[in-house]
This record gives C-alpha cells, structure tokens and sequence, in this order.
C-alpha cells in the first residue's frame, strides 16, 4: 500500500518531470551514444562529464543495484559518507565503529533524469520511517539520508518530503530520513563494487538484494533501463 500511495504522489509531485521526459522521447544522436554507452563500463573520464547525487538507504549492495537499473544513470559507486572519520574501512562501518552510514555515489545525466527523480527513486525503493534500520539490517550505518549539494537540491528533498506527509504516504509513521549538506565520500573496497551482479547466488542477494530490487522494477518500469539483469 505505501508504494501504490507514493506511485499516486508522483503523478502530483513530479508531474513535470515526467512531461519534459517524454518530450525528450523524441531520440537524438546524442541520446543513443548515451543509451548505448551505459552498456558499458564508464571510464572516470566519462564519468566526468555526468552529475552527482548521494544517498544512503540500507545495505549499498542494494541500493548500488536499484539505482544501477535507472536510465539515465551510467555508474554508480559503493561507500561511506556522513561521518567523520577519515578513510573509513567496511569492517570499522559495519560494525558501528564510526559515524559514516553505508552510502552510494550517483553519476547520472540531468539530461536524462532530474535531481527530483532521483529522490523519487531514492523514497520509493526503501522504507524511510525504519529509524536505523533497513530491512534485515540494523544499527545507524543502515539509516535513511539523503544529502544535499546545495540549497536547490535541499528543497527538493524537504518539499517531497513534506509531500509525503501531506498525502499520508506511510499511514502516520513518521520520517525518519535525514537531510543533511554532503560533505565527502569514500569509495568502498574493491570487492564490494557490483557485488550483487557479480555475486548473484550470495545468500543475501537472493533473499535481500534481489527482492528489492524486483519491488522496485515492478513499481518504477517507466524508469527502467532497457537491458537490465
């Protein structure tokens, strides 16, 4: 049900949006060399040429997946963000030793998704009112954030937000996300990049990742890349 309701919400929220988006249907040459570049593994190079957007919403093997099979997004990176500490490992994260949650790092093109649509992928692909918690997972490492850049990416965050509470989208549980001003990101170790692609039998892929990720794609197709696993 909380789905379906943010569903309806978006028809409000992000009406806009979703009109320039299918104006932008009209496909230029431009466009297919990104369509098709996203098949591809991006340099950093490449990537540089794309915006960034940062979130945290539960275990990043989850969250690097879901945001992975969204069009207009070539890259997206595992890590930690919203602590203090300097060069933070996944074992000191883990295990609650540091302020850091477990994060992602967004590279996508404006062109072709907004900053407004992310955030919309970012409430609709978790439960924000789990304080601390996401699923199976638990301790403040697994919060809800959604970090801003600046103060026009603050007020999209807070206006849906508060659109979310306006429609009663979670039955009166209150939202526990955290919006707070981006400040650095680590990169993850090696081994936790792709994890749920290249590790699709892992225990908690198969009952954690992948449903998410399939509750996610039957909710959001109109967002969904072409090919995706």
């Amino acid at each position: 049900m909380k789905i379906y309701k943010t569903i309806l919400l978006t028809a409000a929220v992000v009406f806009t949006t979703a009109c320039q988006s299918k104006v932008k249907e009209q496909k230029t040459e431009t466009t297919i060399k990104k369509e098709m570049a996203e098949a591809v593994k991006p340099t950093q190079e490449d990537l540089s040429n794309y915006e960034t957007a940062y979130f945290a919403s539960g275990c990043f093997w989850c969250v690097e997946a879901i945001f992975e099979s969204v069009k207009g997004i070539p890259e997206v990176v595992s890590g930690y963000a919203g602590g203090t500490e300097d060069n933070p490992t996944y074992e000191q994260v883990g295990r609650g030793l540091t302020s850091h949650a477990e994060a992602v790092k967004v590279y996508y093109d404006p062109e072709v998704i907004s900053f407004t649509a992310l955030v919309q992928v970012f409430f609709g692909s978790h439960d924000p009112t789990t304080l601390n918690r996401q699923g199976p997972d638990r301790g403040p490492q697994y919060r809800s954030v959604a970090f801003y850049k600046n103060e026009e990416e603050k007020k999209i965050i807070e206006g849906y937000i508060q659109a979310l509470k306006d429609q009663n989208v979670y039955d009166g549980d209150p939202i526990t996300t955290q919006v707070v001003p981006f400040t650095k990101f680590y990169d993850a170790e090696d081994y936790h990049q792709d994890y749920e692609k290249k590790h699709p039998n892992n225990s908690y892929i198969t009952n954690v990742s992948i449903p998410r990720l399939n509750r996610f794609k039957k909710n959001f197709g109109e967002y969904l890349k072409e090919k995706i696993h």
